[in-house]
């Protein structure tokens, strides 16, 4: 062994003698208190097997309306399938109160498991500054002074051993430090995440109540309407049908009149989107109520639903999707008159906007995408809402060459 090593090992057998106290426990601790994870991992399994329950519950009403539409339409039939989307409705919001509570417990689970990872942390930091400061604290000490320390060779040289165990206890700390400080950057992001998500359930969860009023109020209305006559049913059928027909006719006679005679004055050049070729959501919300052709939707057993309803308030500002012209802008002055908006659009493309409480534009008037048009209505018995409506809400349609198409294949998702 030459000098400089022989001076090193005693070196560090006096450094293993001042840090041996240090080092009683380097391994960082994972989770929060585990008792109380433990019980909120109980609760969250309790709850998520809740959420299955409603799930299966859900899925199995479904079937019953999925059954129920296969018969003749009646006004039995109807009632049948209304009680059994509100007894779903019911459900879905239970289970989506489940979930939020799930989302809680998990939240709370991550924030114990963070509060205790950043203790483990400072206190590891702790370790190993001191560690630092002692190494610090014995250089240029004398080596006489360092021999004299041990009572012999053997247990100089058991200290030695013992060193080497520090040191790589001090391996493990540091690499246990990088590992800790990445779980702990994980476990905030998913915080957020969960939060975020717990949010957007929130909204949900509101809407879903909303569905709720308007199912009970589509079965009073429908009984009010028939006095729970199969006859008065199929006369208020034939009616409806006629007025949805009507409507119709109108906006697809406007749409096609007014193009071609943009067309012909040459005015739809240009790009009626941007760089993404996509419309933007007309309403804030982008909480659909009724899908394109939807099975489920409450007014199918007249017309098939061709567009979006989109859940907005009365009175919520409504913005063009895409750049164009405005065909046609009825307006109302009874609840049973059915006030909308018609943009024409290049590419053959237009949109309509249906349930207007207020329309802020005019006819033949040049709209750039973004433009405030109108306002939404179609809360029940005021002015613009038409006869179908249940709640108030945005009707958004695309169509392409005259033809409605499914909306969401155009919008920015």
């Amino acid at each position: 062994m030459n000098k400089r090593n022989f001076f090193y090992i005693i070196f560090l057998g006096f450094l293993a003698l001042a840090v041996q106290p240090i080092f009683a426990s380097t391994d960082i601790e994972v989770g929060g208190n585990q008792d109380e994870i433990t019980e909120l991992n109980t609760k969250i399994s309790d709850k998520k097997n809740k959420i299955k329950e409603l799930e299966d519950a859900i899925e199995e009403v479904r079937n019953k309306i999925t059954k129920k539409r296969t018969e003749a339409v009646s006004l039995t039939n109807q009632i049948s399938i209304l009680d059994n989307r509100t007894i779903q409705v019911e459900l879905d919001i239970e289970a989506t109160k489940a979930k939020l509570d799930t989302l809680n417990l998990e939240i709370e689970r991550l924030e114990i498991s963070i509060e205790k990872k950043e203790f483990d942390i400072s206190k590891q930091k702790k370790i190993l500054s001191e560690f630092i400061r002692t190494i610090h604290q014995q250089e240029g000490r004398d080596f006489i002074e360092i021999i004299a320390a041990y009572d012999d060779f053997s247990d100089f040289y058991s200290r030695v051993q013992y060193l080497e165990a520090i040191e790589q206890d001090i391996a493990r700390t540091a690499k246990s430090l990088r590992i800790a400080k990445k779980e702990l950057e994980e476990k905030k992001e998913s915080t957020v995440t969960r939060k975020s998500v717990y949010s957007s359930l929130n909204e949900e969860l509101e809407a879903k109540k909303s569905n709720f009023d308007e199912q009970t109020f589509l079965k009073s209305n429908l009984l009010a309407q028939t006095h729970a006559s199969e006859l008065q049913f199929k006369t208020l059928q034939n009616s409806l049908k006629e007025k949805a027909k009507q409507i119709e006719n109108e906006i697809a006679g406007i749409e096609q009149e007014v193009r071609r005679r943009l067309e012909s004055e040459n005015k739809l050049t240009g790009n009626s989107f941007d760089d993404t070729g996509l419309m933007t959501w007309p309403a804030p919300s982008k909480y659909v109520t009724a899908y394109f052709h939807d099975p489920d939707y409450p007014y199918r057993h007249i017309f098939e639903h061709s567009g979006l309803d989109i859940r907005a308030g009365q009175g919520t500002a409504l913005r063009a999707a895409a750049s164009g012209y405005v065909a046609r802008a009825r307006k109302c002055s009874s609840s049973t008159c059915y006030s909308y908006l018609v943009l024409v659009h290049n590419g053959g493309l237009s949109t309509v906007y249906g349930h207007l409480s207020k329309l802020l534009v005019s006819e033949d008037q040049f709209i750039t995408k973004g433009d405030v048009v109108a306002l939404s209505g179609g809360t029940p018995g005021t002015v613009g809402a038409g006869p179908f409506v249940t709640g108030p809400h945005l009707h958004f349609e695309v169509r392409k060459n005259g033809i409605p198409v499914n909306p969401l294949s155009y919008l920015a998702q």
